[in-house]
């Protein structure tokens, strides 16, 4: 963003940005140039830095760009990507990944990956929205009078809550699950019903856990009911470093009406729904599913500005009067380094690469 160029020119940094970078988002190059930024031709060129911010993930042809001893912050996938993980930590580059920063109250300023669901969930209600040949609010009209649509959230963490409050915004009847008890107040507080389906206690960040076979049928079996009833259905469950939880079966999608519309965020990462399949619309007796992996572009320029927040207080937070450095012990930055000095310091990315004997 041009506003974090002039923050990083304040900071005496040198800024380079990579032409045609904010295109897409609103951000023309001159808007760059007027802040204080260089616009440098290529990756080659952005990628020689000190510090390279990105939005995702390099490729191996880019990390081989990286200086060594250079610090990258982005989202890197850090828990499942182990092959370019590994390529970094062969590179010698730092590797912040915005993933890993905790949920803590220090550091709600640089959780990129809460501000980004917070856009994805916005834009999957309205994607389903569009898609739905049904009106959403209730209309009374001279023709007779539309019942509102009834959706369903699956689901309820940031895109989840922000999917119920756009869905009831737009005058649709929601309802919402989540495996952790705690989200009921907070679906009941946006105009939502909870589902009365199995709940279990999260784990110590705060994340829903894996269930038992048991759970999961009672769970499929609750919720069927809601599923059939819905006209459009967002679906946001998923477990950090394991696949999605499937919480809607085959069976489930079959009874839906013609026309529902399923927009199943999880996808990526094994998918809630039966069939569901990574950027491609899967049509099922009439029934859509969709399975987005970048939500948030449908909204760039509001993305973009709360991504370059969250990337500047973290570059801020490694900001020394030397440049830049990257400190284990931080409460912050420390949780987030995935690699650092040729090794791999991260404990879950470990586990997923097997390095430690004691990796589960």
């Amino acid at each position: 963003m041009p506003s974090s160029v002039k923050v990083f020119a304040g900071w005496d940094w040198e800024v380079v940005v990579e032409t045609g970078a904010g295109v897409a988002a609103g951000f023309p190059d001159e808007a760059f140039v007027e802040a204080g930024a260089s616009i440098v031709p290529d990756a080659a060129a952005a990628h020689d830095a000190d510090l390279v911010l990105r939005v995702g993930p390099p490729t191996h042809d880019e990390i081989a760009l990286l200086r060594p001893g250079s610090v990258l912050s982005g989202f890197l996938d850090p828990f499942v990507a182990t092959a370019l993980i590994d390529a970094l930590a062969e590179r010698n580059v730092t590797a912040v990944a915005v993933e890993a920063i905790p949920r803590i109250t220090v550091a709600q300023s640089m959780d990129a990956l809460s501000s980004q669901q917070n856009i994805a969930g916005y834009a999957a209600a309205l994607l389903a929205a569009s898609e739905s040949p049904k009106f959403l609010p209730m209309l009374v009209t001279a023709a007779g009078t539309i019942p509102p649509a009834r959706a369903l959230v699956l689901g309820v963490g940031v895109a989840g809550l922000q999917a119920i409050a756009t869905f009831r915004r737009l005058g649709a009847v929601v309802h919402a699950y989540d495996i952790r008890p705690e989200t009921k107040e907070q679906v009941e507080s946006l105009g939502a019903s909870f589902v009365d389906a199995p709940t279990q206690a999260a784990d110590e960040g705060g994340y829903a856990t894996e269930v038992d076979e048991d759970t999961a049928a009672r769970q499929q079996e609750i919720l069927a009911k809601f599923v059939a009833d819905s006209d459009v259905i967002v679906t946001t469950a998923q477990i950090p470093g394991r696949a999605a939880p499937r919480l809607v079966t085959e069976e489930m999608v079959a009874a839906m009406r013609p026309g529902s519309v399923i927009v199943d965020m999880a996808a990526s990462t094994g998918g809630n729904v039966a069939g569901s399949e990574t950027d491609v619309v899967v049509g099922v007796d009439g029934v859509a599913i969709y399975g987005p992996s970048d939500l948030a572009s449908q909204t760039a320029t509001d993305a973009s500005r709360m991504y370059a927040r969250n990337l500047q207080e973290i570059a801020d937070r490694m900001r020394t009067d030397d440049g830049i450095a990257v400190d284990l012990e931080d409460d912050v930055i420390g949780p987030a380094t995935i690699t650092h000095q040729g090794e791999i310091v991260h404990p879950r990315t470990r586990s997923a690469m097997g390095l430690d004997e004691e990796a589960s």
